[in-house]
C-alpha cells in the first residue's frame, strides 16, 4: 500500500535528500511480498546497498582513524556493517513502519525483523547512491553511523575470535560449537547453541540467529573462566 508524501516526511527528512526519482526509494521500501512484475522488491538495490556501505565506511575509517593497522580497521568495519548495526540505524530512523509488505508478512511482524530491516536500510543506501550520488550517501551513512563510532573507542573483539585465541594460548584444540535447539517461528526464530573446550565444562547461550547464539556462548564460556 503506497504512502503519501505527508506519512513519508519524517523518513525522508532522516535521508536529508530530496528524490528527483521518488521510484527507487518506493522500490528500497518494497518486501519481496509485495512485489509485483510492474512493482519490484528491494533485492536488486541490496546487492547494491551493501557495495556501496562497504566502499563509504572504508573510506571513514581510514581517514578517521589514520594510524590504525588493517587488523584494527576491519574489526571496526566488521561491526559497522554487520546486520545487527544496520537494524539498529533502520530502527532509529523508523524505516521499518514504511515498508511495503503483504498481508501475511504484516500480520507476522515482519516489519520488526532485523535481517528484514538491515536488507531494506542497504536498498534505501543504494536508493540515495542511485538518485543523489556518493557524496549524498556518504553524508548519510556519516551521521548516522556517528553513534556507532563514538560508542567504539577501540577495535571491538568479537568474543568468538577472543575465545579461540585464549584456547589457542593455552595449546587446546579450536572451541567446538553445536547447536542444541531451536524454537519459535521461522520469522522470529530462537536458536541455543553449546561450545565446548577440551578439559573445560560447556557452556549454552541463545540467540535469534545461530552466530549471535554462538558468540553468546563464547561470552559465557570467557566470563565464566575469566572469573574462576
Amino acid at each position: 500500500m503506497a504512502e503519501g508524501p505527508i506519512a513519508l516526511a519524517p523518513f525522508v527528512e532522516a535521508l536529508d535528500h530530496r528524490f528527483a526519482q521518488p521510484a527507487l526509494l518506493d522500490e528500497a521500501l518494497t518486501h519481496p511480498s509485495a512485489a509485483s512484475g510492474a512493482k519490484p522488491d528491494y533485492e536488486r538495490l541490496e546487492f547494491l546497498g551493501d557495495r556501496v556501505l562497504g566502499l563509504v565506511v572504508a573510506d571513514l575509517l581510514l581517514r578517521r582513524y589514520p594510524d590504525e593497522k588493517e587488523g584494527a580497521l576491519a574489526k571496526r568495519y566488521a561491526a559497522l556493517v554487520c546486520r545487527e548495526a544496520l537494524a539498529q540505524i533502520a530502527g532509529e530512523i523508523g524505516l521499518g513502519s514504511h515498508l511495503r509488505l503483504s498481508e501475511g508478512e504484516d500480520a507476522a511482524a515482519t516489519r520488526e525483523n532485523p535481517a528484514c530491516l538491515a536488507d531494506s536500510l542497504e536498498a534505501v543506501i543504494a536508493a540515495l547512491y542511485l538518485d543523489g550520488g556518493l557524496a549524498v550517501v556518504a553524508r548519510f551513512i556519516a551521521r548516522h553511523w556517528q553513534g556507532l563510532l563514538e560508542g567504539m573507542p577501540h577495535p571491538p573483539q568479537d568474543p568468538k575470535t577472543r575465545l579461540q585465541e585464549w584456547a589457542q594460548a593455552r595449546g587446546l584444540a579450536l572451541p567446538d560449537y553445536a547447536t542444541v535447539a531451536q524454537a519459535g517461528p521461522d520469522h522470529k526464530p530462537t536458536f541455543q547453541v553449546e561450545v565446548r573446550v577440551e578439559g573445560f565444562s560447556p557452556c549454552r547461550a541463545d540467540g535469534p540467529s545461530k552466530r549471535l547464539a554462538e558468540t553468546a556462548a563464547a561470552a559465557a564460556f570467557l566470563d565464566k573462566e575469566e572469573l574462576s
